[in-house]
């Protein structure tokens, strides 16, 4: 058993695309943490098909390894600002943060975002200058603009005296100069030894923080979390101890309260990627316990003894800013491809999500069968549904909305976003004309190297629904784009978000190649032939502004008279297909997005045309 002083707790930094995961993979086979067969994983600690597939981190993940005889306790944390709820809550169970920064574009804002938590909570700061084998790489450039990140936070001048070293991931080698010679990927590992700071033991009784939650199908929840005082063993009884939920209105909420008492069932450890059983553990490491009926991010896991028992604050993290409507799915192909489909089902998955996920927000809609869920941004909340469509759920979608609210003068406001996006000087024209049209407003531009510009820009949050994918087209591929949370503004007044309209299916049956081909004049078509549709599904896209009902589903009429357009071949357009993001975004307020696990069909709300026709002559 290590004692605290051969412990080191650090969090994982880094903006979306860094090298923190290679930077992981290239320290656990450092110190021989993975077996033989293991050593040629790669994005290790990804452990999600969806974190793999998109290349990015989504859940925080604790790993340990063994270098000498310290104990080094390393948490992945997400860099995306759409997963801060993660981060708010693993940064409670380390000591100092090891920012990891790519040498060609320095810190990023999506850097800042968790930076600036860490800094909040007094860790110490690490910094790895990542990626200087890169062309056009600027190692002591990146650590000046590290300095200068840090002090525009509020760093404190221990702080800001970091120690820095340099390495590249991938190539794995490290060095404490760019001059000197290359070394080990160990190097790193000796650095943060000697730099990390050893756990804080507090006095008293056993106490931990939970700051993330697991479900096994064998054991239950598990807790896990950082060991603040005392020790656990296997078989002691702990009592668990949460507070209550925050009342509305800024009213005093009450103290908290005992959930449960019980008995540890299993305690485990970490090392690489698996836990391993442990008897007992102490105050300093990061450790998972099973037992508990229920768990909630945030709860104390104390002694059954009501004189020795250490209460931790109520876990608090950035409200949410964007919500959706999810509900069960209404449409006549309901049922046929998933194995979750009831109102019953969608609520236990929502609530059950609730609990590990902190920054979403759950509540009823405007029926039983509809839920309003509130979350961080598009990604936050499309990440959630691409899950629940993997597990085999059936629901139906509105588009994201922006959660307004009114300030002291009852004035209307919404969010905004710091936005930085770097792109080739070519596209800078492009990108500053469609942000300006959606309500930008542009800071900042300077060079970001050769023939590359630098663009800063504080934009309405819903004006960036969808605009990632606008903005990869508009910059063939070459931009960057980063927004964080700049906090509550002005509300600009409606905004129309679709220019044209769409073609909606008459009546339910099979597409024909010989209507889709006298449809494809009338705009862009998104089903290709022989596929089932139904009324009120959406087909394409209008070439004008206003809805069209069409039916695809007439087929050609054999007779046995011969005609001078019988034998004219038809050419079909391959249709648009869309993915989860860009469907989400391409919907309007009376539409929905029907989400099962083999098929994303965009439909109206209300399926009856003449309904619609007559609320729309009733609004008009």
């Amino acid at each position: 058993m290590a004692a605290p002083q051969q412990i080191r707790n650090l969090a994982i930094i880094a903006h979306v695309d860094h090298g923190k995961t290679t930077l992981v993979d290239a320290l656990l086979t450092s110190a021989g943490a993975l077996d033989r067969g293991e050593g040629q994983i790669e994005r290790a600690m990804d452990s999600g098909d969806l974190e793999r597939e998109r290349g990015i981190t989504i859940t925080s993940k604790p790993t340990s390894v063994t270098y000498g005889d310290v104990r080094i306790n390393l948490v992945d944390t997400p860099g995306h600002a759409d997963f801060g709820g993660e981060v708010e809550r693993v940064l409670n169970m380390v000591d100092a943060v090891l920012v990891v920064v790519d040498a060609f574009e320095g810190p990023m804002p999506q850097t800042r975002f968790v930076t600036e938590k860490a800094v909040a909570l007094g860790l110490k700061i690490l910094l790895v200058v990542n990626k200087i084998d890169r062309p056009g790489a600027e190692p002591h450039k990146t650590v000046d603009a590290t300095f200068d990140l840090l002090a525009g936070i509020g760093a404190s001048e221990e702080q800001l005296d970091f120690p820095v070293i340099f390495c590249s991931a991938r190539e794995r080698y490290a060095m404490a100069d760019p001059a000197d010679e290359k070394g080990p990927m160990s190097r790193i590992l000796d650095f943060i030894v000697q730099h990390a700071p050893p756990p804080v033991v507090h006095e008293g009784g056993a106490a931990l923080w939970v700051s993330t939650l697991d479900y096994d199908p064998f054991l239950g929840f598990v807790a896990i979390g950082r060991i603040r005082s005392g020790r656990i063993s296997t078989g002691d009884r702990l009592a668990q101890l949460r507070h209550p939920p925050r009342p509305p209105h800024g009213e005093t909420a009450g103290p908290p309260t005992v959930a449960e008492v019980f008995r540890v069932r299993r305690l485990l450890g970490f090392q690489g990627l698996r836990r391993f059983e442990r008897e007992y553990a102490e105050a300093g490491d990061l450790v998972a316990i099973a037992g508990m009926e229920t768990l909630q991010v945030g709860d104390t896991l104390t002694t059954e003894d009501p004189t020795t028992r250490h209460v931790f604050p109520r876990l608090d993290v950035d409200p949410p800013t964007m919500t959706m409507r999810f509900r069960v799915n209404d449409g006549p192909f309901a049922g046929r491809e998933g194995k979750w489909v009831t109102s019953r089902k969608l609520a236990e998955r929502l609530e059950r999500e609730v609990r590990s996920n902190v920054a979403l927000r759950v509540s009823p809609g405007e029926s039983a069968e509809e839920f309003e869920v509130a979350g961080r941004g598009e990604l936050h909340l499309g990440v959630l549904i691409e899950t629940m469509r993997r597990e085999g759920y059936e629901l139906c979608v509105s588009r994201p909305k922006v959660i307004l609210r009114r300030n002291e003068n009852d004035e209307l406001e919404e969010p905004y976003e710091n936005l930085i996006i770097q792109c080739d000087q070519d596209y800078t024209g492009s990108v500053i004309e469609k942000l300006s049209q959606r309500g930008g407003e542009l800071r900042a531009m300077d060079s970001a190297g050769p023939g590359r510009t630098r663009l800063e820009l504080r934009t309405p949050t819903r004006s960036l629904i969808g605009y990632r994918s606008e903005m990869l087209t508009d910059t063939r591929g070459t931009g960057i784009m980063a927004a964080t949370f700049a906090g509550y503004g002005p509300y600009l007044g409606p905004r129309k978000t679709r220019p044209r309209g769409v073609l909606i299916v008459m009546e339910p049956g099979e597409t024909y190649a010989y209507s889709l081909g006298r449809l494809q004049d009338r705009g862009v078509l998104f089903i290709s032939e022989h596929v089932q549709v139904y009324a009120g599904q959406i087909l394409g896209e209008h070439s004008r502004e206003n809805d069209l009902v069409v039916n695809p589903c007439i087929a050609k009429k054999f007779t046995n008279i011969r005609s001078a357009g019988a034998d004219e071949k038809i050419f079909l357009t391959p249709p648009l297909e869309r993915s989860l993001e860009q469907a989400l975004a391409y919907i309007e307020d009376d539409e929905l997005l029907e989400v099962t696990p083999k098929s994303l069909r965009l439909r109206k709300r209300d399926l009856d045309h003449n309904r619609r026709k007559r609320e729309a002559k009733a609004v008009g």
